[in-house]
C-alpha cells in the first residue's frame, strides 16, 4: 500500500507537490532526465505529466474564489488527486524511487519520501573525509571588514558543499606570512554560511591579512577538508 504521508491531499499542498515533482522528473536533457535516472518509464511519465496538466487547468479555476470555485471544480480536483494516488499505487512509482540505486537525498526530499530510506540517509554517520578545497572570493569593505564568498574548487556557485556544514578559516595579521595553517598565533573563525563577513577592526587598517580556508563539519571535525592556499590581502 502506498505511503499516504507522501502525497498531500489538500489542494494547496498537492498543487505544490505535483508541480514540483513534475518539473523535477522532466529536468535534464533526454535521455538523461531525472525520470530516466530514477527508472521511471516513458509511459508512466506521460501519465504523470497529463495529470499535472489537467490539475493545472482545474486549480486555476479553484484559485478564483469569487467566480469559478464551484462544487464541480472541487469534485474534479478530488478526482485528479485520486487518479494520481492510484497511478502511484498501481505502478509503485514512489516506492521504486525510494529503492533506486541512483536515488539521492534531494530526490527523497522532492518526492516527500520521509520514511525508511530518508531516515537512514539523514542519520548516516559520514566516514569519508572532505577532499574539496575552498576557493575564496575576498572583498575588502573598509573599516577592517571583509566580505567573503566560499566556493567549491569544482567551479560551482557560492554554497556549503555536501558533507560540510560550515566554512572554517584561520588567519593572522602581521608582516610575516605563516608557514602553514597550524602556525602558532593563528586565530580561528567559523561560518555556517558560504557568504559571510570577517570583521578585524579599524585598528588593523593598513596591515596585512594572511588567511586559509577549509570546509568543515562541526559534528565530525575529523572529516574536515584540506586547507586552501594562503590568501594575502591588505586590510582597508
Amino acid at each position: 500500500m502506498a505511503d499516504k504521508s507522501r502525497i498531500p491531499r489538500s489542494a494547496p499542498l498537492f498543487n505544490s507537490y505535483i508541480v514540483n515533482t513534475t518539473n523535477y522528473l522532466l529536468a535534464g536533457t533526454a535521455p538523461n532526465t531525472n525520470a530516466a535516472r530514477l527508472g521511471i518509464l516513458e509511459s508512466e511519465l506521460t501519465k504523470w505529466s497529463a495529470l499535472a496538466s489537467k490539475w493545472s487547468d482545474v486549480f486555476l479555476l479553484y484559485s478564483d474564489k469569487k467566480y469559478t470555485r464551484t462544487t464541480d471544480v472541487k469534485d474534479q480536483m478530488l478526482s485528479i488527486i485520486d487518479d494520481f494516488v492510484k497511478l502511484d499505487q498501481t505502478c509503485r512509482i514512489l516506492d521504486r524511487i525510494a529503492a533506486s540505486p541512483n536515488v539521492t537525498v534531494t530526490d527523497l526530499e522532492v518526492f516527500n519520501i520521509k520514511a525508511g530510506i530518508l531516515k537512514k540517509a539523514t542519520r548516516t554517520i559520514p566516514t569519508a573525509r572532505l577532499t574539496d578545497k575552498v576557493v575564496a572570493d575576498i572583498q575588502a569593505l573598509g573599516g577592517g571588514s571583509f566580505a567573503i564568498k566560499a566556493k567549491s574548487s569544482s567551479g560551482s556557485g557560492t554554497a556549503i558543499i555536501e558533507g560540510a556544514d560550515s566554512v572554517q578559516c584561520v588567519y593572522k595579521i602581521g608582516t610575516t606570512p605563516p608557514v602553514s595553517a597550524d602556525d602558532d598565533g593563528m586565530k580561528t573563525n567559523l561560518s555556517t554560511k558560504a557568504s559571510f563577513s570577517l570583521d578585524l577592526g579599524t585598528e588593523n587598517s593598513g596591515k596585512t591579512l594572511y588567511v586559509y580556508f577549509r570546509w568543515f563539519n562541526t559534528k565530525h571535525p575529523e572529516l574536515a577538508g584540506p586547507w586552501s592556499t594562503l590568501y594575502v590581502t591588505v586590510i582597508l
